[in-house]
C-alpha cells in the first residue's frame, strides 16, 4: 500500500525522505519488524521503540514514526516525524485496514463494571436474531462461531483495525466492543467509527495508571465526546456520571436506570438464584442473570437493541434465555447444598455489588464466606477498601493472593489488611496460597452456605513474576465441594 494514503489524516511535523514508497506491515513491536514494514517507535511502560530504529533498519522496515528524528539516518528510509506516535499508530492503522469500523456497525461499551457482560449479551442477542457478529472483549474475542484469544480489555490499533477487518470480510453486520480507559487515553481507538456507545458506571478503579479519579472520568467522557452525530449515546441515569459523559457529545442522548426517570425503564419484581423477574418498558420477563447489577446490564442492552431498531417482544424473548459473560456471578453447588460463586469483581463497587446481591437472595441462616485478593502492580488505593468492603458484607472474609504480577503477594496482603477494622479482624484469615484458601474456605461452608471467590473470574492464570500458571477458580471451587459433598 503507498504510504501516502497511509499517512492520511496524520499531522505531521517534519518528514525527512520520501512517502512515494509501498510498505507491507505496521508494527510497534521491533521483534515483528519484516521488510518494507512501518515501525512505530512508541515508548511504552517498560520499553522505548526508539532504542530500536537502527535494529528495525536492518531487519527491513523502511518507514520510521517517531516523536524524535534521531540522529543518525540511514538511506532509503523515510523518517516521519509526530506528536505523538499512539495518535499517529490509531489513524494509519485504520487507513492501512480500509477504515473496517466503518463497513459495519460498532457499538462500544465502557464504564468501571458491567462491560464484558453488556458487550456478550449483546454478541448473544445479535445472533440470536439472525445476524452475523462480532465480539470485542476481556474474555474473549469472537467471529460468529470462530473463539479468538484476547490478551487486552482493548487490543492495540493494529490488532483492532485487523479484527474489524477479519469481521468485516466475515460478512458481520455489528461488532460489540469493550472501550477500557486505557484504550481512550492511549489512542487505541483512534481512527475508529462508532455507530454507538453505552456508558455503564464509573467507580474507584484504575487510578495507577490514570493517578486521579477526574483523569478517569475523563477518559471515558473523551470516548463520547468523538462519537458522530449519527451514532448514538446511551448511559445509566442511576450513576451520577451518565450525565458528564453526554455534556459534549454531538451523538442521539439516550438514558436507561432502575431508579431515575429515564427513556428505557425497569422495576426489579423479585431477584433469586435462579434468576431475575423484570418489567421492562411495562412487560414483564424473566431473566437467568441475577443480581441488580445484572438488571441495569439488561437494561443497557435492551436499550441497545431498541436504538439498532429491532423489535421489542423480539428482544425480550431471547434475552430471557440468554447466559451471561463467564466468571461474572458464575455459579455452582453440590450435594449439601453449599453455593459456589465466581466472579471477576476487582473493585470496591462490583465486590459490593455482588454482595449486596447474595444478600438479597440469601435467606438469612446461611453464612458468606469471601476469598478475595488485589492484583499485583495495579491501584494500590483500593486495596484497603476491598477487604474493608468485603469484611462488612460478609460472615467469613479470606485474604489471599490474586494475580501478584511482580510484587510480594504479603506486602498486598498487608496493604489490604489496613481496611480491616478491629472488628472484623474475628472473621479474617490471612491465607497467601490462593489454592489453600478456597478449600479452606470449602471447609468452613456449612449445608446451606455461600462461597465467594472474587477477583479472578474467567482467568485461567495467575501471574506471578512475569510467568502465567495454570489457575483456574471455578475447576478447584468445584473440585473441593465436591471432595465434601
Amino acid at each position: 500500500m503507498e504510504l501516502q494514503d497511509i499517512l492520511y489524516g496524520v499531522a505531521i511535523t517534519k518528514l525527512v525522505g520520501s512517502t512515494n514508497r509501498n510498505v507491507n506491515a505496521l508494527t510497534f513491536d521491533s521483534r515483528q519488524v519484516v521488510q518494507d514494514a512501518i515501525f512505530f517507535a512508541v515508548k511504552g511502560a517498560l520499553s522505548d521503540g526508539n532504542a530500536f530504529i537502527n535494529q528495525t533498519i536492518d531487519k527491513g522496515a523502511s518507514v520510521i514514526i517517531c516523536q524524535e528524528i534521531p540522529p543518525e539516518l540511514k538511506e532509503d528510509v523515510t523518517y516521519i516525524q509526530v506528536e505523538d506516535t499512539n495518535l499517529a499508530l490509531g489513524k494509519m492503522a485504520a487507513n492501512f485496514y480500509g477504515h473496517p469500523s466503518a463497513k459495519l456497525k460498532l457499538i462500544g461499551i465502557t464504564g468501571t463494571n458491567g462491560k464484558t457482560t453488556i458487550a456478550t449479551l449483546l454478541f448473544k442477542l445479535f445472533i440470536e436474531l439472525g445476524y452475523k457478529v462480532g465480539l470485542i472483549s476481556t474474555v474473549q474475542n469472537q467471529i460468529n462461531e470462530e473463539i479468538l484469544t484476547a490478551t487486552h480489555t482493548t487490543p492495540n490499533p493494529i490488532a483492532l483495525n485487523e479484527l474489524l477487518d477479519k469481521m468485516v470480510n466475515t460478512g458481520c453486520d455489528f461488532c460489540f466492543m469493550e472501550v477500557s480507559s486505557h484504550a481512550v487515553a492511549q489512542h487505541r481507538i483512534e481512527g475508529l467509527q462508532f455507530a454507538g456507545g453505552v456508558f455503564s458506571n464509573l467507580t474507584h478503579d484504575h487510578l495507577d495508571f490514570h493517578k486521579t479519579f477526574d483523569n478517569y472520568l475523563k477518559a471515558k467522557k473523551a470516548f463520547f465526546d468523538v462519537l458522530p452525530k449519527s451514532a448514538f449515546a446511551l448511559v445509566n441515569a442511576d450513576d451520577k456520571n451518565g450525565v458528564v459523559m453526554l455534556q459534549n457529545t454531538k451523538a442521539l442522548k439516550k438514558t436507561y436506570a432502575l431508579k431515575q426517570m429515564a427513556d428505557f425503564k425497569s422495576r426489579i419484581i423479585e431477584n433469586r438464584f435462579s434468576g431475575l423477574n423484570l418489567e421492562i418498558d411495562d412487560v414483564d420477563v424473566f431473566f437467568k442473570l441475577v443480581g441488580s447489577f445484572n438488571a441495569s446490564n439488561l437494561l443497557a442492552v435492551y436499550g441497545t437493541a431498541m436504538l439498532l431498531g429491532e423489535d421489542k417482544l423480539n428482544v425480550l424473548t431471547v434475552l430471557s434465555n440468554l447466559t451471561g459473560a463467564e466468571g461474572r456471578f458464575d455459579y455452582v453447588s453440590n450435594k449439601l447444598n453449599i453455593i459456589g460463586i465466581v466472579d471477576y469483581a476487582h473493585t470496591p463497587d462490583a465486590i459490593q455489588n455482588v454482595l449486596s446481591t447474595i444478600q438479597d437472595i440469601r435467606k438469612g441462616i446461611e453464612q458468606v464466606i469471601t476469598v478475595i485478593g488485589c492484583g499485583g502492580d495495579r491501584d494500590k488505593t483500593k486495596r484497603p477498601i476491598m477487604a474493608q468492603v468485603a469484611c462488612d458484607w460478609s460472615d467469613k472474609v479470606i485474604l489471599t493472593s490474586d494475580n501478584p504480577r511482580t510484587e510480594n503477594p504479603q506486602t498486598i496482603v498487608e496493604e489490604m489488611e489496613l481496611g480491616v477494622s478491629p472488628t472484623n479482624r474475628r472473621k479474617t484469615l490471612t491465607i497467601l496460597n490462593r489454592k489453600e484458601a478456597i478449600k479452606t474456605a470449602c471447609l468452613l461452608a456449612k449445608p446451606g452456605d455461600i462461597i465467594l471467590l472474587a477477583g479472578k473470574g474467567h482467568e485461567k492464570y495467575q501471574e506471578i513474576n512475569g510467568v502465567r500458571h495454570h489457575f483456574d477458580d471455578k475447576e478447584i471451587l468445584m473440585e473441593q465441594l465436591n471432595l465434601i459433598s
